[in-house]
């Protein structure tokens, strides 16, 4: 039976992938799960998803040998790749030179300010995040650019099928990680994509992920902070009933959290699971104005 295109495609870039590889002397560093991308299709779908122009500033966290930062160089207006790795940045550096609006940022993108980054590259205000996140990685980079003071547009990112699976659920299966990103945009499974996607293999199939980020946040809560206490509290003891949960986290009595779950209209035997957004900021309104908040 002959093979696909899409087969022969990846193949190819298995071999390329390899080759690089091999030419500069790397290899895949388990310690920061480092997996690279071997199928065109999902490159396709990753770039399609970004719907990018030429006019377009992109955040590629994660560029690796700079299989995707091709992809996007070819349609962005500018492409700020971020590489924690030395030796691979050093790579993506030369092989990408003659790559006139792509510029290589050899750092930890935790430890980097997106507002500066886009100001460093003459940008500013509008742009766009992709990346291939290691699942050790995932929350706390959704975070940084979520929390940011000059949030992205958009993130277009490649995380672990549970992970995606978990920060796209709907009230029934929320959880602390699905609240923290649905807060700030709308988060989409637009893809799956087998572990035979990469080389080497991941242990677990991943999926590309959309999050359309709000202008603002999707609830208005008087603090973010003490908000997040509160959606803390409340899975502290996720399978709990939430007047037993928040009793624990917050260091309140059972009858004064059953007192404002009251006033906030929430039955208290529901699970935190099951909350929408909207009742979670009449909560914190209500944990709020009754002054007995100690998160």
């Amino acid at each position: 039976m002959p093979r696909s295109r899409s087969h022969l495609e990846s193949t190819s870039l298995l071999t390329e992938t390899r080759r690089l590889l091999r030419r500069y002397g790397l290899h895949a560093r388990k310690r920061l799960g480092q997996h690279f991308l071997i199928d065109r299709k999902v490159l396709g779908l990753i770039v399609e998803t970004a719907e990018l122009t030429s006019r377009d500033i992109v955040i590629e966290v994660g560029p690796g040998l700079g299989v995707l930062t091709r992809e996007l160089a070819r349609i962005a207006g500018r492409v700020i790749a971020v590489e924690l790795d030395d030796r691979l940045a050093a790579t993506l550096k030369e092989s990408i030179s003659l790559l006139h609006n792509v510029g290589v940022v050899n750092g930890d993108i935790l430890k980097l300010d997106p507002a500066v980054l886009l100001k460093e590259s003459g940008g500013q205000g509008k742009y766009v995040v992709v990346a291939n996140l290691p699942y050790y990685i995932t929350s706390p980079v959704l975070r940084h650019f979520l929390e940011t003071s000059v949030r992205p547009q958009t993130m277009v990112v490649m995380v672990q099928k549970e992970v995606a699976e978990t920060i796209a659920a709907r009230p029934g299966r929320m959880s602390l990680l699905s609240v923290s990103v649905q807060f700030y945009g709308e988060p989409t499974i637009v893809g799956h994509v087998p572990a035979e996607s990469f080389y080497p293999e991941p242990e677990v199939d991943s999926a590309v992920l959309k999050i359309d980020v709000y202008p603002q946040p999707k609830v208005a809560v008087s603090n973010i902070n003490g908000f997040f206490g509160l959606v803390r509290a409340g899975f502290s003891a996720a399978r709990k009933q939430l007047v037993n949960s928040l009793a624990r986290g917050l260091g309140l009595s059972r009858e004064e959290v059953l007192s404002l779950l009251e006033k906030a209209g929430i039955e208290p035997r529901r699970r935190a699971e099951t909350l929408l957004l909207e009742e979670w900021a009449g909560l914190w309104e209500v944990f709020t104005e009754s002054g007995g908040v100690k998160c």
